[in-house]
């Protein structure tokens, strides 16, 4: 028998736990950030796999590095250290494999290539966990669920958290308004789909000081609505970009690109009050579509944007670097090239408004020409922000993805370019 020592549940941790012990075989935790979602869903997995010798479950995320920093290397040990300090398992890291002294496994896995959903979803499981659920396509979610199969003691389910994104999103369709997200029509078994709210103020206790009244309520009144208070958005009307127009077109991997370029926006300033260096990999497929490969925007100097701009240039191999120079002329070049001499780039210039260059680009996402390689949360808040005719704020992710695809679509009438 494994000693265990008791940790401090809250009382919202508490009525998850009621949730998660329910008849309910789909359970979604979603709310704010830092709110103990994460925390207590692992711990009921755990709870579940020493329930049931031999069991097998998994923890999934969209991207396979972010897993393993987020949970294996955090709040998993968090989790053993608190409540399982007796507990000894043994790690197969190669492999994202835990094994724990009952037979039983945890894998910890990544649905952003092929290759990695095989190699988990090779097997069956008696729970599936998919952390940071806005951020995997309702598809990847499907074929993921085909492997909640194992026959063991236990019934069978899957654990699903998230930051609220949009309503339009699968996971308020299927957990809030009980809808399948494909064919629009009701769930036959809805009583199976239950959901929770969890926020930080729940959780202020194992928080530090600050968190809540300084760093959550100085962020952006969307963002405050999202990541304090655990909303789910509406669209904004007269945005150029819906989520839905994402949503529908995302995909797990890009093929084979002919063009990959690295869209910049540089901030005017390092200061943290200044806007972000929006950083945005963007790729052209052989049937005129397009594939946002990453966002690797960042506050910070000019050293520390043009390191991550030759990085994310390395990283996919981009035949060129496509910089706004409006705010900095040529010492953006300059700055890029004391860095990487060798580097590609081309100046571009906001010589006509950000509606005349971004409607273009939004018309290629409604024609479903333009496929995320996954979720970008912050790029796509700002794209499904910005409305033209109240928009105050420069959207430096945006202004990136806009400069990327201008130049892949070959839409050069709307800016004036030079090639250096």
């Amino acid at each position: 028998m494994i000693e265990k020592k008791e940790f401090k549940k809250t009382n919202d941790q508490l009525e998850a736990i009621r949730l998660l012990s329910s008849t309910a075989k789909y359970v979604l935790l979603f709310g704010g950030s830092r709110s103990g979602k994460t925390f207590i869903l692992i711990y009921a997995l755990i709870i579940r796999a020493l329930k049931a010798p031999g069991s097998r479950h998994a923890i999934l995320r969209f991207r396979a590095n972010a897993v393993r920093q987020a949970i294996w290397n955090d709040t998993f040990l968090k989790v053993m250290r608190l409540c399982f300090p007796g507990l000894k398992w043994k790690e197969q890291r190669v492999d994202g494999l835990i094994q724990l002294p009952n037979g039983s496994e945890i894998w910890f896995g990544g649905l952003d290539s092929a290759e990695r959903v095989d190699k988990i979803l090779g097997r069956e499981f008696a729970t599936i966990y998919f952390n940071e659920c806005s951020e995997i396509s309702y598809t990847a979610i499907m074929t993921a669920l085909t492997r909640l199969a194992q026959k063991t003691s236990l019934i069978n389910k899957a654990y699903f958290d998230c930051n609220p994104s949009g309503k339009k999103h699968w996971s308020y369709k299927l957990f809030v308004d009980k809808i399948d997200p494909e064919s629009k029509t009701p769930l036959l078994f809805p009583e199976s789909y239950i959901s929770m709210l969890m926020n930080p103020s729940g959780n202020a206790e194992n928080l530090p000081d600050g968190y809540i009244d300084k760093t959550l309520s100085g962020l952006s009144r969307r963002q405050r609505q999202r990541f304090l208070e655990g909303r789910w958005l509406d669209e904004i009307e007269g945005a150029l970009w819906k989520h839905s127009m994402i949503d529908a077109y995302r995909v797990i991997e890009a093929p084979p690109l002919l063009r990959i370029v690295i869209g910049v926006d540089p901030a005017v300033s390092s200061q943290k009050t200044s806007d972000e260096t929006g950083i945005i990999a963007a790729g052209k497929g052989r049937d005129d579509n397009y594939f946002i490969l990453n966002d690797a925007s960042l506050h910070g100097t000019p050293l520390e944007w043009a390191r991550s701009v030759c990085a994310e240039y390395n990283k996919w191999q981009a035949d060129r670097v496509i910089a706004e120079v409006n705010n900095g002329g040529d010492l953006i070049v300059a700055n890029l090239r004391r860095v990487a001499p060798e580097i590609a780039c081309k100046n571009v210039h906001a010589s006509r408004g950000k509606f005349v260059r971004a409607e273009p680009i939004s018309a290629l996402y409604e024609q479903g020409r333009v496929h995320h390689v996954g979720s970008f949360l912050e790029l796509e808040e700002q794209m499904c922000s910005y409305n033209p005719a109240t928009a105050k704020s420069s959207p430096d992710r945006m202004d990136a993805l806009v400069w990327a695809l201008t130049e892949l679509s070959e839409t050069s009438s709307i800016q004036h370019a030079i090639i250096v």
